[in-house]
């Protein structure tokens, strides 16, 4: 007979497979943007009270349950090619611990729980962009995109950048899907009231490529054997870091936009010349340094490239420093000056640290 210790191992080892499939790391990082977005909007409206902390936690189950479900499917999906990556190889499916049907059973229910709970708990708009995030991940990413072309990344990278825009909807008020026209049906799903979701949509969106290639230059060989293309091994190295110097540049010309994006900072005040450049400086840090990558550097004993390594733990910090700053902006002067101490900081311990 088991002792206690043994029943508990055998009762919790299932539920533990079963939130492994929905990568529980990926999902945290992406909802912690998600409850960013939902942080600025209260903030900015005046509203930051105990309603916050209600929509957050609204948000967080839901999309943790819509995003987990995604990524449930797209191991489902990936079922073929995961027992012959070593990075893969261990998870519930190719192991066996968890049958490919359960996997997918599970997935599509939590899925729809998600998309159910941002409907009854927030609005029909939040519902509709936790529905699109999975739709676009399982369906264009997963099944049509990742084994047919480079570019998965880039264009995958739009389910990856929706959590902003779903936690923001939940924020907001009255909204609503207008079934009128298709037109009207598109407006009233894309004006939320303030360009700031959508900044954060197209900031996760430009620095997806470059955060994730910088990995994919020194790991990216078990993909092409498995005949999952990615940019080092279909374009080579050298085409791929000029990409992730385009992508870098056009992270620091979005930058620009930031401090407009917050409305409560005034144009005329010094506030916003900080903020403008706190922004624009953690933009240009993290450009130096896909700009510092040597793709003719010598791997060291576990494969890697350091310099490549250094641009993709920089990336990162810099989207956790980048969401910071809005938030703490949101809140006024001091949250500015806050910001940017926080980021100066940051930065110079990450600087003395690459060169020590």
């Amino acid at each position: 007979m088991l002792d206690r210790r043994g029943w508990v191992i055998r009762i919790l080892q299932p539920i533990k497979d079963y939130l492994s499939l929905t990568k529980p790391r990926v999902v945290v990082l992406l909802q912690i943007t998600a409850m960013c977005a939902v942080i600025v909007h209260d903030s900015i409206a005046g509203d930051f009270d105990f309603k916050t902390i209600h929509t957050m936690l609204v948000v967080l189950v839901g999309g943790y349950l819509t995003a987990g479900g995604a990524n449930a499917i797209n191991m489902w999906y990936d079922r073929d090619i995961d027992p012959k990556m070593t990075r893969t190889s261990g998870r519930a499916i190719p192991s066996g611990r968890i049958s490919a049907s359960s996997a997918l059973f599970f997935g599509v229910v939590i899925s729809i729980l998600g998309v159910w709970w941002f409907y009854a708990m927030s609005n029909e708009v939040a519902a509709f962009w936790s529905a699109f995030s999975i739709m676009f991940y399982v369906y264009i990413y997963s099944i049509w995109l990742k084994r047919r072309t480079p570019q998965n990344i880039v264009i995958g990278g739009i389910a990856g950048s929706t959590p902003p825009v779903i936690g923001w909807s939940a924020s907001a008020d009255g909204l609503s899907i207008s079934t009128d026209t298709l037109a009207s049906a598109l407006d009233s799903v894309i004006e939320l009231g303030s360009p700031m979701p959508w900044f954060m949509f197209f900031l996760i969106f430009l620095w997806t490529p470059p955060h994730f290639w910088a990995l994919a230059l020194y790991r990216s060989k078990e993909y092409a054997e498995v005949g999952v293309p990615m940019m080092p091994n279909v374009k080579g190295p050298e085409r791929t870091l000029l990409e992730m110097k385009v992508y870098s540049i056009l992270l620091i010309i979005l930058s620009l936009a930031a401090p407009v994006t917050i409305e409560e900072v005034n144009i005329e005040d010094w506030s916003y010349h900080v903020l403008s450049w706190t922004i624009l400086g953690l933009g240009v840090w993290y450009a130096s340094t896909v700009w510092r990558i040597d793709i003719s550097e010598e791997p060291d004993d576990t494969g890697r490239i350091s310099t490549a390594t250094t641009s993709f733990y920089v990336s990162m910090l810099y989207l956790a420093l980048m969401f910071l700053v809005l938030v703490t902006g949101s809140f006024g002067q001091f949250g500015v000056i806050t910001g940017a101490i926080i980021s100066v900081v940051f930065v110079t311990r990450a600087e003395w640290n690459s060169s020590t």
